[in-house]
């Protein structure tokens, strides 16, 4: 099984298609703020507080820093990507910085972040930097993270198959391997602070 694309598949012609054609895009603006909405609305009722710093791992273009603009307009934005063209493109505009999912504890980021996003992304990237990468988050995160992964009991689109995916079994122990405990609905809490969700809301 390989998944793992270089940073130089994730040029213009990629991001047109997946992003933007009415035909292949896989959500669209509406879709994405509907989400968001979900994922900070949750949050926020787990931890009492509004929020106000975002880490966007594998952020593309920073779609999702136009959502939370709306949902949330004092809130502070970063974004990670490999790709070259997303960062030479909307870089400065967006708050989006070069790096991969493994290099993320090595970019000199805050380390009190409310919200940890990663969507479409994980399903990409190799074992070893995916525990890198998620170890890496859960000395960043104060709050929870968004974890949207697709497996092989799923029917997704996207630019992978499902012969490609991995089973939930081999998910769930990679996140518990590298210190995160599920919520569900791809929401998870660093183990250290799991107890402020109760125990009914934690999936086992």
């Amino acid at each position: 099984m390989s998944l793992v694309r270089p940073a130089t598949h994730y040029d213009r012609a990629y991001f047109n298609k997946w992003y933007r054609h009415p035909r292949h895009r896989v959500k669209s603006p509406t879709d994405i703020e509907r989400q968001l909405r979900f994922v900070v609305a949750a949050t926020e009722y787990l931890f009492e507080r509004p929020v106000r710093k975002v880490l966007d791992v594998g952020a593309g273009e920073g779609n999702w820093s136009l959502a939370l603009k709306k949902i949330r307009p004092g809130a502070s934005y970063y974004g990670v990507d490999a790709s070259e063209y997303a960062v030479q493109r909307f870089g400065k505009k967006r708050n989006i910085r070069l790096g991969t999912f493994g290099q993320v504890g090595s970019l000199e980021l805050p380390d009190d972040f409310d919200l940890v996003l990663c969507c479409g992304v994980l399903n990409y990237i190799a074992p070893r930097e995916l525990a890198t990468g998620l170890k890496a988050l859960g000395g960043l995160c104060v709050g929870a993270a968004y974890f949207e992964v697709f497996t092989s009991a799923d029917d997704a689109a996207g630019d992978f198959t499902r012969a490609e995916a991995r089973a939930p079994a081999w998910w769930r122990s990679l996140f518990r391997r590298n210190g995160w405990s599920a919520l569900g609905m791809h929401l998870y809490l660093p183990t250290p602070i799991e107890g402020v969700a109760a125990a009914l809301e934690r999936a086992r």
